[in-house]
C-alpha cells in the first residue's frame, strides 16, 4: 500500500488554530458548568462536564472541517442522542424518588456548549453556558421556596403508596381487603408489589394512580386495614420529588 507522506505532514495551520480556539472555548464552558456541579457534589461533576463539552466540540469541529456544515449538522444530531444515553446513566430510582434528572439535563447543556464551540459559534457557546448556570443557580432559591410550602392534596401532583404488612398465610385475604377498600374510595391501583418482610409476613405496596387523593380517606383506609388481626401494619406515604 502506497502512503503519501506529503499529505501526512501537510498540516493546515489555520485549521489547527480554529480547532484550538473551539476546544479551548468548550473546555472553559464545560469547566464553568462542572464547577457548579462539583461544588454541589453531584454525580457528574467538573471533569465529566468538561469532557462532554470538549468531546462534543471535537466531533463537530472535525466534521465541519472534513465536509462542511452538512456533516457538522449530522454529527450534532449524533451528539444529542449519545449524550442522552450518557445522561440516562446518571438517573437513579430510589423507591418513588427519582434522582439525577438535573444532572442528566446539565450534561445536555454541556454538550450543547461544546457543539456550539466546535461549530465555531463561540458567542453562542458562552451564552449557552451562562443560561445553564442561571438555571442551576438562580432558579435554585425559587425551587427551594416552592418545596418548603405545605403540600396541597387538591392541587399538587403527588404519588401515593399504601403499604400493608400482613401474615404470609393470609396474603390473599389481605390483598382482597386492600383492593376492596381502594375500589370503594375510587382510587385505582397503578402498581402492586409484594415482597417478603419476614419469615411469617409479607409487605404489600399499592401505588395509586389518582392525581388527587384525600389524606383523611387514606388514614381511614389504613386504620380499617390495621384493624384486621392478620395485618400487623398499614400506612401510606407520598413522594413529590422531581
Amino acid at each position: 500500500m502506497h502512503y503519501n507522506l506529503h499529505n501526512l505532514f501537510d498540516i493546515d495551520l489555520f485549521g489547527m488554530l480554529h480547532t484550538l480556539v473551539c476546544l479551548a472555548t468548550a473546555f472553559i464552558s464545560g469547566t464553568v458548568i462542572g464547577l457548579e456541579r462539583q461544588y454541589r457534589q453531584r454525580t457528574a461533576g467538573l471533569r465529566t462536564n468538561a469532557l462532554v463539552a470538549v468531546s462534543a466540540a471535537a466531533f463537530v469541529n472535525m466534521a465541519l472541517q472534513l465536509d462542511g456544515t452538512g456533516s457538522a449538522a449530522r454529527v450534532v444530531a449524533y451528539v444529542v442522542s449519545g449524550v442522552g444515553f450518557l445522561g440516562a446513566g446518571t438517573i437513579m430510582k430510589e423507591g418513588l424518588n427519582v434522582r439525577g434528572l438535573n444532572t442528566a439535563a446539565t450534561l445536555w447543556g454541556s454538550a450543547a456548549t461544546g457543539a456550539c464551540a466546535g461549530a465555531g459559534m463561540l458567542g453562542q457557546a458562552f451564552l449557552t453556558t451562562l443560561f445553564v448556570l442561571a438555571v442551576n443557580t438562580l432558579l435554585r432559591p425559587v425551587v427551594n421556596s416552592i418545596n418548603r410550602r405545605p403540600i396541597d392534596d387538591e392541587t399538587s401532583e403527588v404519588t401515593y403508596q399504601l403499604c400493608v404488612i400482613a401474615s404470609r398465610d393470609e396474603q390473599k385475604r389481605a390483598l382482597a381487603q386492600v383492593g376492596e377498600l381502594l375500589e370503594q374510595a375510587n382510587y385505582p391501583v397503578g402498581d402492586l408489589d409484594v415482597e417478603s418482610f419476614s419469615d411469617d409476613e409479607v409487605e404489600m405496596t399499592a401505588t395509586l394512580l389518582a392525581t388527587s387523593v384525600d389524606s383523611d380517606e387514606l388514614d381511614r383506609i389504613a386504620a380499617a386495614l390495621a384493624a384486621h388481626p392478620y395485618i400487623s401494619q398499614a400506612y401510606w406515604n407520598t413522594s413529590t420529588s422531581e
